[in-house]
Parts: C-alpha cells; structure tokens; sequence
C-alpha cells in the first residue's frame, strides 16, 4: 500500500523537476526567412545571405537543424553576420530574383550553377557583389562555426574596404 502512495508521489516531483530544468543551448532559436523576405532584408542590412537548401526526406538537414543550428554559438554568430533562409526547392512557390519569378528548384539550379550538390547544401550569397560560395554537404557546429568565419572573412565587399 506504502509503495502506491510513493509513486503518484514521485510521479509529480519528476514531472516538476523536468519542467522548469534549464534548456540548455535549445533555448536559442534561429530565425529563419523565406527567400523572397530574407534577401530583400540582406540586400537592406548589408548582410551575406545564408540559405539552408534542404528537403523534407533529408536525414543529414535534420540532423543539421538540430546539432548545429541549435548551438547559441551558431545563432549568435549568424544573427551577426547573415540573414538565414531555408530553402526547399521541392515546394511549391515563387521566389523572386530581380525582374524573374522563378520556382524553388530554378533557383536552387541558378545558385549551383546546375550542379548536383545534394542536401543539405549551404550557399552564401553576397548581394552587392552578386557572388556566391556553396558549400554542400552535413556540418557539425565545430566546422560550421569555422566556415561561416571564413566567409565573414572572405567577404569581398570587406576585402574592397581594406584595399581602399
């Protein structure tokens, strides 16, 4: 009979310990834009644009969203630097690139440069330079936090501003 007692008990300390435990790095989140929104607001703030080329049946962008994109060290460095846009190509939609209306899987083709990269598959863009730099394939935050340093430091906007 003691042992009845015991267990509803324990059942409630469990439920209340879990819930107000500290989230660790899962706390932080990323916001993230739509491609039509997301290079409007770079192009604006002067910021690379970071698109996260994905699919819905990719194990490794799963796996990415959620043991690199959830680091704080992550999100704090790319709050800083970048404007993050997902991308899907395989959905439906229109995203605007200048004058042109194109689908999600034209534009992933037109930022490749038609070439099979895979998913997940990270592109950076510089908009007033109108480069880009891919770099396709599953990052743990370790790596990632060390390619997204060298393409703050590659910018070439900023390589102007030194030469000038």
């Amino acid at each position: 009979m003691k042992k009845l007692i015991y267990l509803p008990i324990f059942f409630v300390a469990f439920l209340a310990l879990t819930s107000f435990a500290p989230g660790g790095e899962k706390e932080y989140e990323l916001k993230w834009y739509t491609w039509n929104e997301g290079y409007a607001k770079a192009e604006k703030q002067k910021k690379i644009v970071l698109v996260d080329v994905y699919t819905e049946w990719c194990g490794w962008c799963k796996r990415m969203d959620k043991d690199t994109y959830t680091k704080k060290q992550i999100i704090d460095y790319i709050n800083k630097e970048f404007v993050p846009v997902k991308l899907n190509p395989e959905l439906d939609g229109k995203y605007n690139v200048d004058t042109f209306k194109l689908s999600g899987e034209q534009l992933f083709n037109t930022l490749t440069n038609n070439k099979n990269t895979g998913y997940p598959t990270i592109i950076f863009i510089y908009p007033k330079e109108r480069q880009i730099t891919l770099f396709p394939g599953y990052q743990d935050a370790e790596k990632f936090k060390t390619t997204l340093e060298g393409v703050v430091a590659n910018h070439p906007g900023k390589k102007k501003k030194k030469e000038d």
